[in-house]
């Protein structure tokens, strides 16, 4: 879900070549979840001879591919377990089980457009794609990191620490963590159809930094957060009634921290105070390696043409790009020392 902030962020276009020799954090599971609703046939998943969806490491092998061809460093960070008071699970899960009983009806009448929206409504993310998912990056020779949390908080962490250039993120709530800059639609650039409307748009990667956007907006970064939780977050789904991201600005300029003070709360919403300081100080890990390695063609080979019928010819050309990256890169850093 994320916080909603687009309407009061101006983005700037930047291309996946002008962030050749960046590395970037990018959040895994908002990444997965994309390959899960825009990578089908028919309105359902990608899946092997045995059943198994594979639309997750259809979308990672290219587009992590296509990132590295593009002289881009990627690493994945992978969520952890959420915190107690992640309310958007509870009501996430209520939409899904609508959608799911949307879709059997869509079935049932042979509403193809009802099949494709409601299939991608009720995606979800399982064990099992999430551990493909580390295992086809440790082929490819491209690092993952496992966060204690969430996974954008552990990304903004990283990227702060200049471990890595940018977030690459969906979702604003990178913002309210800190990261000082956030990349959207990385993974998503290129033609898409809007759902039901035979309308189509071409999304191309946008870069939000933290520092201008708190200088156009005139804000600290614990206002921007009390804003954010004003407009709602993935803790407080819906935000307050009424209060959308230009009301929560002029709340938070007249008042500061004491806005969340003056509005109605849920009583099923964790302590204002809790909140505002687990933007502010998420948890983290600092064990964690970013070393790119060189890709396995043979172990990628068995996993994907073996284990989940994907070609072989395609795959291998991946692989060879990988490697021919890999060895660019090395020559790369030696002409460095001389």
């Amino acid at each position: 879900m994320g916080v909603k902030l687009k309407d009061i962020l101006a983005p700037k276009r930047i291309s996946l070549e002008g962030m050749n020799g960046h590395r970037l954090a990018i959040d895994a599971f908002n990444t997965l979840y994309q390959f899960l609703t825009i990578i089908r046939k028919d309105g359902m998943p990608l899946m092997d001879s045995k059943g198994k969806v594979t639309s997750h490491i259809s979308g990672l092998l290219y587009r992590t591919s296509k990132l590295v061809e593009a002289g881009i460093q990627p690493c994945y960070v992978f969520d952890g377990a959420p915190p107690d008071f992640k309310l958007i699970r509870v009501e996430r899960e209520k939409r899904k089980k609508a959608a799911e009983k949307k879709l059997r009806e869509a079935r049932e009448s042979n509403d193809l457009d009802g099949i494709k929206l409601y299939s991608q409504q009720s995606t979800r993310l399982e064990d099992y794609m999430i551990e493909d998912s580390k295992k086809l990056l440790t082929l490819m020779g491209v690092p993952w990191v496992q966060a204690p949390s969430e996974g954008e908080a552990q990304a903004t962490y990283m990227a702060s620490k200049g471990d890595a250039w940018a977030v690459a993120s969906q979702d604003f709530d990178a913002l309210l963590f800190g990261a000082p800059k956030l990349v959207r639609n990385l993974t998503i650039t290129g033609r898409r159809k809007i759902p039901r409307k035979d309308t189509y748009i071409e999304v191309t990667p946008e870069l939000i930094e933290l520092e201008s956007v708190l200088s156009s907006l005139k804000l600290e970064r614990e206002e921007l957060v009390c804003l954010g939780i004003l407009v709602g977050t993935d803790y407080n789904p819906g935000g307050i009634k009424g209060i959308g991201p230009k009301k929560a600005l002029d709340l938070v300029k007249e008042k500061g921290r004491k806005a969340l003070d003056d509005v109605a709360w849920m009583d099923n919403w964790p302590d204002r105070d809790m909140l505002v300081q687990f933007f502010m100080e998420p948890p983290h890990t600092d064990d964690y390696e970013l070393e790119w390695c060189d890709p396995d063609p043979e172990g990628a080979k068995e996993f994907l043409v073996d284990g989940h019928d994907f070609l072989e010819e395609r795959v291998n050309k991946v692989f060879n790009k990988l490697k021919a990256e890999r060895k660019k890169g090395r020559q790369e850093h030696l002409s460095q020392w001389f």
